[in-house]
């Protein structure tokens, strides 16, 4: 028989084996904790560029919203689709910028 595995089926090498097996579990343990603040770190970030998003659009749909009422209202019936796709190009903006806004975060974390 081979004589390291007769040392460790003997317990001679029990040692050893143990502080393997804890500096194992060391750097398993850090690997776990890198992976959950990277999954934290991009929680983070969708949640900054969805904020950005809502703020955008709360700030902006009011006035092409009150753009569009006043033309309306005026009697330009055949202007409401260029004020409704002025409204969806608003909306594409603030989608664009609140992707950029999540890639720069990226970039800085």
């Amino acid at each position: 028989m081979d004589n390291d595995l007769l040392a460790a089926l003997s317990g001679k090498r029990a040692d050893q084996d143990r502080a393997i097996a804890h500096r194992t579990r060391r750097v398993i343990g850090v690997s776990i904790g890198l992976m959950h603040q990277q999954q934290a770190g991009r929680r983070q970030n969708r949640a900054l560029a969805l904020a950005a998003t809502l703020i955008i659009l709360l700030a902006v749909s009011p006035l092409v919203w009150w753009a569009t009422e006043n033309f309306l209202s005026n009697g330009n019936r055949s202007l409401a689709a260029g004020h409704f796709s002025l409204l969806i190009f608003f909306r594409g903006a603030a989608l664009l910028a609140s992707a950029l806004l999540a890639g720069w975060l990226h970039k800085r974390a």
